[in-house]
């Protein structure tokens, strides 16, 4: 076998025939976004799209320049511009086979705290038309219980001192706007690529209001000449292992930071963008007037199934993804959450079968290649709850039906929470709440319903006798029996 090619510009008409490259002149390329957050979801998304577009012959003037704005981001920056930008993704289907493409989408990356004056000179350019989006559900500093933008976090707080200098991807996108208001360049388009309801719209309400905070003229020019388009993305995309790097340098590349990814893509787009947009809709984007059908139900199908199956697995001694998905008891609980009590809550959704869209969430779910992990799906609960699952819990509520299943997945959380397994083993917690959350799980004792209490999270559940008596029946069955035993009880009892 040869050695593998280390990826470069030069080195691209040396890759193995088996490994897609770019069919563009990478030399023409120029910027028209910015992008913060540049991992492995984004790779495996928005850029392969950039890329696809490119590969037709079009949107050359759309390459991405990637900002990290953390100082464990210099690791993915030295990298990918050691690589030219370039890096490999790695399709991994159900029965094992493997297709490898490098995506050259990625101009180049920046280093915010090495460099911040380099980030906002390559923002106010007017070349650059839009500015996206992948820094987690959390960093959007949203309170869960009033939805209102948290002003009062330390890192924002740091950044209103007089003479600070930007280090959030709020204090960087305001200030280059401010910059190209004052030099009257026209604004680009805040997109976001985030796992949120209505991300447009977050990213619209916290940017503003972190403006208002600032410079109140800002904030109201912003909302009136400023897009923010709504956007649902979906594509199960693990973190990248030791193994996954030695099997990229076997299918002939040496890179430093693949991406590895299931064959699955989704992304529909709001169409409302500043100064332009590419024409997504030539590479598989569904770009629509109205999000919202499609991102509520990628939300409460696929993202609240995720819940439902890590914690409920993690007890029952499962750490993958698709080990949970390949036992028949947990499929048949999946299934009856998604047509019982997650269906029941969603509008129409134009276009699309919802039965059969279920049944192909499991499938995914149970790709043996993709290795998703269960430590992965259950961190940072605090964030995924209250915006994935409560919802459900809520409509169903409302509309008079108990939704036993969903109860028994917060009872599950609260289970996993208490950071000690079925077999006696210690569970990493991984959560923002850490804390709080670990502290509410230990406090049933004294309080059967501690874990509910938390507002933040669950609002006003605790108040709903309907819905504490099954999450308790469920978190004592948990305690007593076990996961996998009261995942039985419950699939019999509503399947009879």
């Amino acid at each position: 076998m040869n050695a593998p090619i280390t990826l470069s510009n030069k080195a691209l008409g040396d890759l193995p025939g088996n490994v897609q490259q770019p069919a563009y002149d990478r030399s023409a390329v120029t910027a028209g976004i910015v992008h913060f957050g540049v991992g492995g979801f984004h790779r495996a998304h928005q850029a392969m799209y950039v890329d696809a577009l490119m590969n037709e012959g079009e949107g050359l003037d759309w390459g991405i320049v990637g900002v990290g704005v953390l100082p464990h981001d210099e690791r993915i920056v030295d990298t990918l511009n050691a690589q030219d930008g370039l890096y490999t993704l790695v399709q991994k289907s159900p029965d094992g086979a493997l297709e490898a493409r490098v995506i050259g989408s990625i101009q180049r990356m920046l280093l915010a705290p090495r460099d911040p004056e380099a980030v906002l000179n390559t923002m106010t350019d007017p070349a650059i038309r839009i500015v996206s989006l992948t820094i987690t559900e959390g960093s959007y500093l949203l309170n869960q219980a009033t939805g209102e933008f948290d002003g009062e976090h330390p890192s924002i707080q740091a950044e209103l001192q007089p003479g600070s200098t930007p280090a959030t991807a709020f204090g960087f996108i305001v200030e280059a706007l401010q910059r190209r208001r004052a030099a009257g360049t026209a604004p680009f388009t805040v997109m976001s690529c985030d796992n949120l309801p209505g991300n447009g719209d977050v990213a619209r309400k916290t940017m503003t209001a972190y403006a208002r905070l600032k410079d109140a003229d800002l904030a109201d020019w912003m909302l009136e000449h400023v897009a923010f388009p709504n956007g649902m993305v979906d594509r199960i995309t693990p973190v990248t292992t030791p193994q996954d790097i030695e099997k990229t340098a076997e299918l002939g590349v040496t890179d430093g930071w693949p991406v590895v990814c299931e064959p699955f893509t989704q992304w529909v787009l709001e169409d409302h963008f500043t100064s332009g947009r590419p024409a997504f809709e030539r590479v598989g984007v569904q770009v629509v007037d109205d999000v919202v059908p499609y991102e509520l139900m990628k939300l409460r199908l696929l993202n609240a199934s995720h819940q439902a199956l890590c914690y409920l697995g993690y007890l029952a001694g499962y750490r993958y993804a698709h080990e949970v998905c390949q036992d028949e008891l947990f499929v048949e609980f999946l299934g009856g959450y998604m047509r019982g009590e997650g269906v029941p809550t969603l509008p129409e959704v134009p276009g699309v079968d919802l039965d059969a869209y279920a049944t192909t969430l499991v499938e995914r779910f149970a790709n043996p290649q993709v290795r998703d992990t269960l430590a992965r799906l259950c961190a940072e609960s605090s964030d995924r709850i209250p915006k994935w699952l409560v919802p459900v819990i809520r409509e169903n509520l409302d509309q008079g039906r108990v939704p036993e299943r969903s109860a028994l997945v917060v009872a599950a959380w609260a289970r996993y929470a208490e950071g000690v397994d079925e077999a006696g083993e210690s569970i990493d917690i991984v959560d923002h709440r850490k804390d709080a959350v670990m502290a509410a799980a230990a406090a049933r004792g004294d309080d059967p319903l501690s874990f509910l209490r938390d507002t933040t999270l669950f609002g006003d559940l605790a108040d709903r006798p309907e819905f504490t008596a099954a999450y308790l029946r469920h978190l004592d069955s948990l305690h007593e029996h076990g996961a996998r035993a009261t995942t039985e009880r419950v699939v019999a009892t509503l399947r009879d």
